[in-house]
C-alpha cells in the first residue's frame, strides 16, 4: 500500500512544496516499474492527483509568501549607538514606535562601529538585509555608488528636506540628486582643555568670535609643558593627540589649511598631498619631536583612549576630539576637574569636513515604506534632539540647533553647536575605495610618520602614490558617485 503524508508546515513553504512534488515524481519513477507509472496501476493517478494538487498549493502559497512573511516580520533596525544614553535613548524609541504602530513593529538589533561594515557588505551580497541601518555619510556614498542603497529623495517630507541643514544633504546627495541616507547628527571636532593649567600659566583660552591661530596654539603648548620636579624629564605636556586611525580626523582638519587630500578632475580621483597637507602634518609633527610639546602616548591610541591623561594632568589640551567626548568629561571627570572647550585653531580659514551619521534603507528591502516611516519617525525634531543630547554631537535640523539646550545647555554646547556654521563637505565625498583608502594606505602610513618612522617627504609620497593604486582600482570598476 502507498500512502502519502505531507505535514502542514510543509505547504506553508511553496519551496518545500515543490520539493515533495519533485520527490513524489522521483519516487514514482525509480520505486515502480514502466507500466505502473504510465497508467497501467491505480498508483498513478493517487501519484498525479498528489502531485497536481500540492503543486497549485505551492502556486497560491508561492504568490504570497514572500510579500506576506516580509510583511508580518518586524522591521529590522540596526543601531550603532553605544554610549549608554544613546543605546536607551534608541530602545526607548523603538519602544515608543512599537507601542504606535502595532501592526509595523520594530526590532532592535546592536551593532558595532568596529563590525558594522562587513556585516552590511554580507548582507548586501546575501540579500539578507535590515530594513533601517545607522552608519555615517562617508561610508554610504561607497555603498550608494555600488547599488546596494535604495534612494530616499522621493519619500522625504518638504518639512524635513527644508529643517536638515543644506550642508547635510550635500553629504549625503549624489549628483543626480538620489540621497541615500538621512543624515540626523553631525560631528565636530573640538579641543578640551584643563582650566587649572590654563590658569596656573596665566594663559587665556581662545573664545568662538576671536580663535587662536595656529602659531597661537603652538605657543600655548609650549608654555603649558613643564617638568614639574626638575629631573630634566617632562611631566606635564601642553597638548595630546590621539594619533592611532587619525585619517578622519586630517581630513576633516586640512580643509582649514587650504588642502583636502583629495582631488577630482574630469571625473577622477587622485590623492595629493599639497602645501596645506603638509603644513598640518607639520605642525603636529613638529610639536612631538621639534617642540616636544604633544605627548608621544598619543601616537598609539585613539582619542578617547587618551581622555584619562586629561583628567590625570598628564597634559593640558587634548587636540581634534569629536564633540561627543565631552559626555566622558561630564560624566567621569574627577569631582574637582575643571576643563573647557574651544574650536580648532584658525589657519586659513575655520572651515573643517563634515562627517555625518545617518539612516539608510537597503535596496533589497522589501518594506521601504514602512522603513521610511520609521527613519521620519526617529528623526522628527524632538528624537533628534534626544539623539544629538544622548550623543553629544549636533543635530542637522536647524530647529533643533536654536532650541535652548543647544545653545545655552552648558558643558560647551554653544561652542559646539555655533561651529555648525564652519562644517562644509570635503572633496572625497563619493570617491571610490574610499574606506579601503582609510583603512588599508592612510591610517598605516600617518601612524608611521607621527611614529617618527618616516619623514614628511617618505610619507607625503607614500601616500599619494598608494592611494592612487587604491583609487584606480575602484575606478576601473566604474564604480563612480
Amino acid at each position: 500500500m502507498f500512502v502519502i503524508s505531507v505535514q502542514l508546515s510543509v505547504v506553508s513553504n511553496p519551496f518545500s512544496v515543490c520539493s515533495v512534488a519533485l520527490w513524489l515524481i522521483i519516487e514514482c519513477s525509480v520505486k515502480h516499474d514502466d507500466d505502473e507509472c504510465k497508467g497501467k496501476s491505480p498508483l498513478r493517478a493517487a501519484v498525479a492527483k498528489a502531485v497536481i494538487c500540492l503543486m497549485i498549493v505551492a502556486g497560491i502559497t508561492g504568490c504570497k509568501t514572500s510579500g506576506d512573511a516580509a510583511a508580518a516580520r518586524p522591521l529590522r533596525f540596526v543601531s550603532l549607538a553605544w554610549q549608554a544614553q544613546s543605546v536607551e535613548a534608541h530602545k526607548n524609541m523603538v519602544a515608543q514606535w512599537n507601542a504606535q504602530h502595532p501592526d509595523r513593529p520594530v526590532e532592535y538589533l546592536q551593532g558595532t562601529w568596529s563590525s558594522i561594515h562587513d556585516y552590511l557588505i554580507t548582507a548586501f551580497e546575501t540579500g539578507d538585509v535590515p530594513d533601517v541601518f545607522h552608519y555615517e555619510s562617508s561610508v554610504i556614498v561607497d555603498f550608494s555608488a555600488r547599488g546596494f542603497l535604495a534612494d530616499l529623495a522621493p519619500m522625504i517630507s518638504d518639512e524635513l528636506k527644508a529643517d536638515v541643514l543644506d550642508v547635510a544633504w550635500a553629504s549625503v546627495r549624489r549628483p543626480g540628486g538620489e540621497i541615500n541616507g538621512i543624515p540626523f547628527l553631525m560631528e565636530s571636532f573640538v579641543v578640551l582643555y584643563n582650566r587649572q593649567m590654563f590658569e596656573d600659566a596665566g594663559i587665556v583660552p581662545p573664545t568662538f568670535e576671536n580663535p587662536w591661530s595656529v602659531d597661537e596654539l603652538r605657543q600655548a603648548a609650549q608654555r603649558l609643558t613643564r617638568d614639574i620636579d626638575g629631573d630634566g624629564s617632562i611631566d606635564q605636556y601642553g597638548a595630546a593627540m590621539g594619533l592611532r586611525n587619525a585619517a578622519n580626523i586630517f581630513m576633516n582638519m586640512s580643509i582649514s589649511f587650504g588642502g583636502s587630500f583629495f582631488h577630482k578632475a574630469n571625473g577622477k580621483y587622485t590623492v595629493q598631498v599639497g602645501a596645506g597637507e603638509r603644513r598640518l602634518l607639520e605642525l603636529i609633527h613638529g610639536m612631538l619631536y621639534r617642540d616636544r610639546t604633544m605627548s608621544p602616548s598619543g601616537t598609539g591610541k585613539t582619542g578617547s583612549a587618551m581622555i584619562p591623561g586629561l583628567f590625570n594632568g598628564n597634559y593640558a589640551m587634548l587636540i581634534g576630539i569629536g564633540a561627543w567626548a565631552r559626555q566622558q568629561l561630564a560624566e567621569n571627570a574627577p569631582e574637582d576637574f575643571r576643563w573647557g572647550v574651544f574650536l580648532l585653531p584658525k589657519a586659513e580659514s575655520r572651515q573643517t569636513g563634515i562627517n555625518t551619521q545617518t539612516l539608510s534603507i537597503p535596496a533589497k528591502s522589501s518594506r521601504r515604506q514602512d522603513a521610511m516611516a520609521f527613519i521620519d519617525f526617529m528623526v522628527n525634531p524632538d528624537n533628534m534632539a534626544r539623539n544629538a543630547r544622548c550623543d553629544w554631537m549636533l543635530p542637522t535640523r536647524r530647529s533643533c540647533l536654536n532650541r535652548e539646550e543647544f545653545r545655552h545647555g552648558g558643558h560647551g554646547w554653544d561652542i559646539v553647536s555655533a561651529s555648525a556654521k564652519f562644517l562644509s563637505t570635503g572633496p572625497w565625498l563619493g570617491a571610490p575605495g574610499y574606506v579601503e583608502w582609510k583603512t588599508r594606505v592612510a591610517n598605516p602610513i600617518l601612524q608611521e610618520f607621527f611614529a617618527n618612522r618616516i619623514d614628511l617627504d617618505e610619507a607625503a609620497q607614500r601616500l599619494e602614490t598608494e592611494s592612487n593604486w587604491v583609487l584606480a582600482r575602484y575606478q576601473m570598476r566604474g564604480e563612480t558617485w
